[in-house]
Protein backbone atom coordinates (compact mmCIF):
# COMPACT_ATOMS: atom_id res chain seq x y z
CA UNK A 1 0.00 0.00 0.00
CA UNK A 2 1.13 3.47 -0.45
CA UNK A 3 0.25 6.15 1.77
CA UNK A 4 -0.76 9.48 0.47
CA UNK A 5 -1.70 12.58 2.65
CA UNK A 6 -0.95 10.57 5.64
CA UNK A 7 -3.74 8.22 4.71
CA UNK A 8 -2.64 3.81 4.31
CA UNK A 9 -4.51 2.73 1.76
CA UNK A 10 -4.93 2.05 -2.14
CA UNK A 11 -4.69 5.48 -3.61
CA UNK A 12 -7.26 5.82 -7.71
CA UNK A 13 -4.80 4.95 -10.37
CA UNK A 14 -5.63 7.63 -12.03
CA UNK A 15 -5.06 10.31 -10.03
CA UNK A 16 -2.44 9.25 -7.13
CA UNK A 17 -5.80 10.13 -4.44
CA UNK A 18 -6.74 7.88 -1.79
CA UNK A 19 -9.79 5.78 -2.24
CA UNK A 20 -12.80 7.06 -0.82
CA UNK A 21 -13.65 4.93 3.14
CA UNK A 22 -15.36 2.14 3.02
CA UNK A 23 -14.68 1.38 -0.83
CA UNK A 24 -13.65 -1.79 -0.63
CA UNK A 25 -17.47 -3.18 1.38
CA UNK A 26 -18.71 -1.49 -1.52
CA UNK A 27 -17.10 -3.81 -3.92
CA UNK A 28 -17.46 -7.02 -2.17
CA UNK A 29 -21.38 -5.93 -1.46
CA UNK A 30 -21.68 -5.32 -5.29
CA UNK A 31 -19.66 -8.78 -5.94
CA UNK A 32 -21.79 -11.09 -3.46
CA UNK A 33 -25.04 -9.01 -5.10
CA UNK A 34 -24.16 -10.40 -7.96
CA UNK A 35 -23.00 -14.07 -7.20
CA UNK A 36 -26.45 -14.39 -5.25
CA UNK A 37 -28.47 -12.93 -8.59
CA UNK A 38 -26.30 -16.23 -10.66
CA UNK A 39 -27.40 -18.39 -8.06
CA UNK A 40 -30.86 -17.37 -7.83
CA UNK A 41 -31.37 -17.86 -11.89
CA UNK A 42 -29.53 -21.13 -11.79
CA UNK A 43 -32.16 -22.22 -9.38
CA UNK A 44 -34.61 -21.43 -11.20
CA UNK A 45 -33.85 -22.64 -14.41
CA UNK A 46 -32.81 -26.00 -12.68
CA UNK A 47 -36.53 -25.61 -11.33
CA UNK A 48 -38.05 -25.06 -14.24
CA UNK A 49 -36.25 -25.07 -16.99
CA UNK A 50 -33.84 -28.28 -16.35
CA UNK A 51 -32.65 -30.67 -14.19
CA UNK A 52 -29.30 -32.63 -13.59
CA UNK A 53 -29.09 -36.75 -13.73
CA UNK A 54 -26.05 -38.81 -13.49
CA UNK A 55 -25.27 -41.97 -15.35
CA UNK A 56 -25.20 -45.06 -13.42
CA UNK A 57 -23.33 -47.47 -14.93
CA UNK A 58 -21.63 -48.32 -18.34
CA UNK A 59 -24.60 -49.18 -20.80
CA UNK A 60 -24.33 -45.72 -22.73
CA UNK A 61 -20.61 -46.01 -23.44
CA UNK A 62 -19.14 -45.06 -25.68
CA UNK A 63 -21.43 -41.87 -25.63
CA UNK A 64 -21.92 -41.16 -21.74
CA UNK A 65 -19.75 -42.28 -19.01
CA UNK A 66 -20.31 -43.80 -15.78
CA UNK A 67 -21.29 -40.68 -12.98
CA UNK A 68 -21.58 -38.40 -15.79
CA UNK A 69 -23.96 -35.64 -14.73
CA UNK A 70 -26.80 -34.46 -17.99
CA UNK A 71 -28.57 -31.56 -18.10
CA UNK A 72 -32.46 -32.80 -18.68
CA UNK A 73 -35.68 -31.36 -19.38
CA UNK A 74 -38.88 -32.17 -18.27
CA UNK A 75 -40.80 -30.41 -20.87
CA UNK A 76 -42.35 -31.90 -23.58
CA UNK A 77 -41.64 -32.04 -27.51
CA UNK A 78 -41.72 -34.61 -29.85
CA UNK A 79 -39.25 -37.84 -28.97
CA UNK A 80 -37.08 -38.47 -32.39
CA UNK A 81 -35.05 -41.52 -33.06
CA UNK A 82 -31.60 -41.10 -32.10
CA UNK A 83 -32.46 -38.71 -28.81
CA UNK A 84 -31.10 -39.78 -25.43
CA UNK A 85 -33.88 -39.95 -22.88
CA UNK A 86 -33.66 -40.36 -19.01
CA UNK A 87 -36.62 -42.57 -17.88
CA UNK A 88 -37.94 -41.93 -13.84
CA UNK A 89 -37.78 -44.83 -11.65
CA UNK A 90 -41.01 -44.92 -11.21
CA UNK A 91 -40.99 -45.74 -15.85
CA UNK A 92 -39.03 -48.74 -15.27
CA UNK A 93 -39.49 -52.19 -13.16
CA UNK A 94 -35.71 -51.41 -12.20
CA UNK A 95 -36.75 -48.90 -9.26
CA UNK A 96 -33.82 -46.39 -10.52
CA UNK A 97 -34.05 -43.89 -13.41
CA UNK A 98 -31.95 -45.36 -16.80
CA UNK A 99 -30.65 -43.38 -19.56
CA UNK A 100 -31.02 -44.90 -23.24
CA UNK A 101 -31.42 -44.36 -26.76
CA UNK A 102 -34.68 -43.66 -28.49
CA UNK A 103 -34.94 -46.64 -31.15
CA UNK A 104 -38.76 -47.01 -31.81
CA UNK A 105 -41.54 -44.33 -31.69
CA UNK A 106 -45.52 -45.84 -31.82
CA UNK A 107 -46.13 -47.80 -34.51
CA UNK A 108 -42.77 -48.56 -35.17
CA UNK A 109 -41.93 -52.68 -35.65
CA UNK A 110 -38.42 -53.26 -33.63
CA UNK A 111 -37.03 -56.29 -35.04
CA UNK A 112 -33.17 -57.79 -33.84
CA UNK A 113 -31.10 -60.32 -35.88
CA UNK A 114 -29.42 -61.57 -32.35
CA UNK A 115 -27.07 -63.83 -34.46
CA UNK A 116 -26.04 -60.73 -36.98
CA UNK A 117 -26.11 -57.99 -33.85
CA UNK A 118 -28.64 -56.15 -36.35
CA UNK A 119 -31.33 -53.88 -35.22
CA UNK A 120 -34.12 -53.15 -37.61
CA UNK A 121 -37.18 -50.75 -37.77
CA UNK A 122 -39.80 -50.89 -39.88
CA UNK A 123 -38.05 -53.27 -42.07
CA UNK A 124 -34.53 -51.59 -42.31
CA UNK A 125 -31.62 -52.03 -41.00
CA UNK A 126 -30.52 -49.16 -38.73
CA UNK A 127 -27.32 -47.02 -39.08
CA UNK A 128 -25.74 -47.04 -35.32
CA UNK A 129 -22.55 -45.14 -35.38
CA UNK A 130 -23.15 -44.83 -31.42
CA UNK A 131 -23.40 -48.29 -30.76
CA UNK A 132 -20.28 -49.92 -28.86
CA UNK A 133 -20.72 -53.09 -30.89
CA UNK A 134 -23.01 -55.39 -32.60
CA UNK A 135 -26.67 -56.25 -30.60
CA UNK A 136 -25.96 -60.01 -29.46
CA UNK A 137 -27.72 -60.21 -26.27
CA UNK A 138 -31.25 -61.22 -26.13
CA UNK A 139 -32.89 -60.07 -22.60
CA UNK A 140 -36.28 -62.28 -23.19
CA UNK A 141 -38.86 -60.24 -25.12
CA UNK A 142 -39.67 -61.81 -28.47
CA UNK A 143 -39.24 -60.17 -31.41
CA UNK A 144 -40.68 -58.28 -34.05
CA UNK A 145 -42.09 -55.65 -31.30
CA UNK A 146 -44.75 -52.99 -32.53
CA UNK A 147 -44.34 -49.86 -30.61
CA UNK A 148 -47.85 -49.43 -28.64
CA UNK A 149 -49.44 -45.93 -28.62
CA UNK A 150 -47.82 -43.34 -26.25
CA UNK A 151 -44.82 -45.64 -25.90
CA UNK A 152 -41.41 -45.71 -26.96
CA UNK A 153 -38.49 -48.26 -27.43
CA UNK A 154 -35.25 -48.04 -26.10
CA UNK A 155 -31.89 -49.43 -26.41
CA UNK A 156 -28.60 -48.53 -24.48
CA UNK A 157 -25.85 -47.91 -26.55
CA UNK A 158 -23.10 -51.02 -24.78
CA UNK A 159 -26.02 -53.07 -25.92
CA UNK A 160 -24.45 -56.31 -24.55
CA UNK A 161 -24.56 -54.48 -21.01
CA UNK A 162 -27.37 -52.55 -21.14
CA UNK A 163 -31.12 -53.58 -19.49
CA UNK A 164 -33.47 -51.93 -21.71
CA UNK A 165 -36.40 -52.07 -23.93
CA UNK A 166 -35.47 -55.66 -24.34
CA UNK A 167 -36.00 -57.41 -21.35
CA UNK A 168 -39.63 -57.74 -19.68
CA UNK A 169 -38.08 -55.60 -16.28
CA UNK A 170 -38.22 -52.13 -18.96
CA UNK A 171 -40.27 -52.99 -21.97
CA UNK A 172 -41.44 -50.26 -23.83
CA UNK A 173 -41.46 -47.14 -22.46
CA UNK A 174 -44.49 -44.74 -21.28
CA UNK A 175 -43.28 -41.38 -22.73
CA UNK A 176 -44.95 -39.51 -20.35
CA UNK A 177 -41.98 -41.29 -17.88
CA UNK A 178 -39.09 -39.26 -19.95
CA UNK A 179 -37.15 -36.65 -19.84
CA UNK A 180 -34.85 -35.08 -22.44
CA UNK A 181 -30.89 -34.95 -22.00
CA UNK A 182 -30.00 -31.11 -22.92
CA UNK A 183 -26.93 -31.73 -22.86
CA UNK A 184 -23.87 -34.21 -21.35
CA UNK A 185 -21.55 -32.51 -19.10
CA UNK A 186 -17.66 -33.57 -19.00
Amino acid sequence: MRVANGFRGPLRPESGQPLPAGHFLRTAHEVLDIFVAALCLLLLMLTFLCRTSRVDGHSMEPTLRHRQVLLVSPYDRPLRYGDIAVVSAEGTGLNKPIVKRVIGLPGDVIDIDFAAGVVYRNGGALDEPYAAEPTHRAEGVSFPVTVEAGKCFLLGDNRNHSTDSRSPLVGQVDQREIMRVIFPTK
